[in-house]
């Protein structure tokens, strides 16, 4: 593996309190102007299904999908710490966590009916096992939802203290390992083009049909025009949402 740090071993106990503060930073967040609006978005009414979600953090996802009718929820992640941070939630007969690598997981056929993952797949080497493990385990017609660091951000990595004024694209077809400089640490990111992540979708089995890029949500920025105007000049999530054939 070429001494590069996975994400389930990257989250340690520190690194889980960096990011969990800085994800949920109002405004200034992406995940909270743009991954979550778009997530929310595509959702849908999933009463009386059960969710898998792949590198589910600190679970705080689960309230979505039972709030959206869900009948059961079961998160998995490869951060211990991050899984210690989701089983602080209040108990739910419906919800449970486990530890374990997402690229390893192998769930029972049609044990979902849906399977989501956010913010997860760009730190796999190989997302392919990982989709055809998502494809055996939905129903028929179950639905595939994940979201990941848009490939313009994980070409290049200019990052600069503060929020970021400018972004440099490069090495766009080069696909393959990053190491990226992320809360004080480094860790590693796998780059693919939007093109190899749509046809690593349609190898699993799946048939796409939404591709989003998470364009900031107006509504959300209202009162932060400079953090709205900022946030649309690039793309910063890819979103894609796909059926099981």
């Amino acid at each position: 593996m070429n001494g590069e740090i996975s994400g389930g071993d990257f989250y340690d106990e520190a690194v889980t309190a960096g990011y969990l503060s800085h994800r949920d930073s109002g405004v200034s967040s992406p995940n909270v102007v743009m991954e979550e609006p778009a997530v929310l978005a595509h959702l849908g009414d999933l009463t009386g299904q059960r969710v898998i979600d792949l590198g589910c953090g600190d679970g705080s996802f689960a309230g979505d999908v039972l709030a959206r009718g869900a009948q059961a929820y079961l998160g998995v992640d490869g951060s211990p710490a991050m899984v210690a941070a989701a089983r602080e939630q209040p108990a739910d007969d419906r919800v449970r966590f486990e530890v374990g690598r997402i690229e390893a997981f192998q769930p029972d056929p049609g044990a979902a009916e849906l399977v989501t993952s956010r913010m997860a797949l760009h730190y796999l080497r190989d997302i392919t096992p990982t989709l055809r493990s998502a494809h055996e385990a939905l129903t028929e017609n179950g639905r595939l939802l994940f979201t990941v660091t848009h490939p313009v951000i994980t070409s290049f990595d200019n990052r600069e203290p503060g929020p970021r004024t400018n972004w440099t694209v490069d090495d766009y077809f080069d696909a393959g390992e990053r190491r990226r400089n992320w809360f004080g640490s480094e860790v590693t990111w796998f780059h693919r083009t939007v093109e190899q992540y749509i046809s690593a979708v349609l190898a699993a089995g799946f048939i796409v049909e939404a591709v989003s890029e998470c364009a900031p949500d107006p509504s959300l920025l209202a009162d932060a025009s400079e953090e709205l105007a900022r946030r649309r000049r690039v793309p910063v999530i890819l979103l894609v949402s796909a059926l099981r054939r």
